[in-house]
């Protein structure tokens, strides 16, 4: 059965390099279909989904839209045209993946349509941009970001070689026999966040809930690993919750660069869904810096340096107590059953004894506040040990599968 690769760009700009995508793809043994997003100029090659039909599907008309054309009224009319065409093919199995050729514009609005795909579903993004900052075209989805090199103005040696990279990319990765659903197995899925200072920890806690047939699937809590879990809580494809690194809240807090957002830890609360929560990693923030560098405003401080761009300043009481509070905040409407488990021997491996950033007194601090601020729903454990060791860990599997068994 043949793949059908979409291909979505400003066919005023870029016709010639799409033809020649095209091309590549029905050389792999693809079908396409060609969807044009310009607005202004005509099109270098005539499309399978025309501009007239994004637009009427975003909700207005092209001729309306040229009477006074500007990026910033266009972009969301032909971005919820795109994302309204597309979804539906989607949907109904007509194409197999997508890839967009743009600039900066292009990136932006080609990466709008792919962020609201599903996972699994391929997307690739040639892009201008693509060897910067790429968060914000990304986010939480999985888009590959694929560097033209050169500006996709024209076609030449180099730009053809990136684009039929591109097309083997997108029929290899429609040819995959393997998808994500969400499906539900015999038994819930569980979503677990971790950090580097906890990996130890967290593998001891795949092994044993591997063991009882539970399937996880583990999120670096970098700020898009949290949020990226709660997305997919909400789809419905997580049913129960080990929270295992809180280090997101810290960093929203005092400005890391680990921000999980403001609805972080919320989610889990407010869908009812069994949830073990442990402040792993929260005790310090993750700052982007010079190498081997300290901002002078946390000069004095218990430090470290996760890598030699990474500096790892210890929070302070005064800090922790504050973070306790909006731990307790977020939890505030909490619907299911909720365990708090708190690791009294330290919150990850740089704050147990002989860890660069062990302040045992700091620790009681947070930890005292933090029981006497928390919501009367959830239940508090104290676990005399570390949080990667195995007694910990143990505890923390035990209490989810209560509670699992008990939802």
């Amino acid at each position: 059965m043949k793949k059908t690769i979409a291909i979505i760009t400003t066919l005023d700009t870029k016709g010639e390099e799409a033809a020649y995508l095209r091309q590549q793809l029905h050389k792999l043994g693809a079908e396409t279909v060609l969807i044009d997003i310009g607005v202004v100029g005509e099109p270098g090659v005539v499309p399978d989904i025309t501009r007239q039909q994004i637009a009427e599907a975003g909700g207005a008309s092209l001729e309306s839209m040229l009477v006074a054309p500007s990026r910033k009224e266009a972009s969301p009319i032909m971005d919820a045209g795109a994302i309204a065409l597309i979804s539906e093919m989607v949907a109904a199995g007509k194409i197999d993946g997508i890839v967009g050729l743009g600039g900066s514009q292009g990136t932006s609005n080609c990466t709008a349509v792919m962020r609201l795909l599903p996972y699994g579903f391929p997307k690739i993004m040639v892009s201008t941009v693509a060897s910067g900052d790429t968060s914000s075209f990304v986010d939480i989805k999985d888009i590959t970001m694929m560097f033209s090199v050169g500006d996709i103005l024209g076609l030449n040696n180099l730009m053809r070689a990136i684009l039929a990279n591109a097309a083997g990319a997108a029929y290899g990765m429609a040819l995959v026999d393997t998808s994500f659903t969400s499906v539900r197995g015999s038994k819930p899925t569980i979503g677990m966040t971790n950090l580097g200072v906890l990996t130890e920890g967290a593998m001891y806690a795949m092994e044993l809930l591997r063991k009882r047939g539970f399937e996880v699937i583990v999120f670096h809590a970098v700020g898009s690993g949290g949020r990226a879990m709660e997305q997919l809580m909400r789809e419905g494809v997580i049913d129960a919750v080990f929270d295992y690194a809180l280090g997101e809240l810290s960093d929203e807090l005092f400005g890391g660069f680990r921000a999980g957002g403001a609805e972080r830890l919320t989610v889990g609360a407010e869908l009812g869904l069994p949830q073990i929560i442990v402040p792993g990693g929260a005790e310090h923030i993750g700052l982007f810096v010079e190498p081997d560098s300290i901002p002078p405003e946390y000069d004095g401080r218990p430090y470290t340096f996760h890598n030699p761009i990474i500096y790892v300043p210890r929070l302070n009481a005064s800090e922790m107590k504050q973070l306790a509070e909006e731990i307790a905040k977020r939890l505030s409407g909490v619907k299911g059953q909720i365990k708090v488990l708190l690791p009294l021997q330290g919150v990850g491996r740089y704050s147990v004894e002989g860890g660069p950033l062990y302040d045992p007194e700091c620790d009681q601090i947070f930890i005292e506040h933090l029981k006497s601020v928390l919501p009367k729903a959830v239940d508090v454990i104290e676990i005399d040990a570390g949080a990667e060791d195995p007694v910990f860990i143990e505890a923390c599997v035990d209490e989810l599968c209560a509670l699992i068994n008990d939802a």
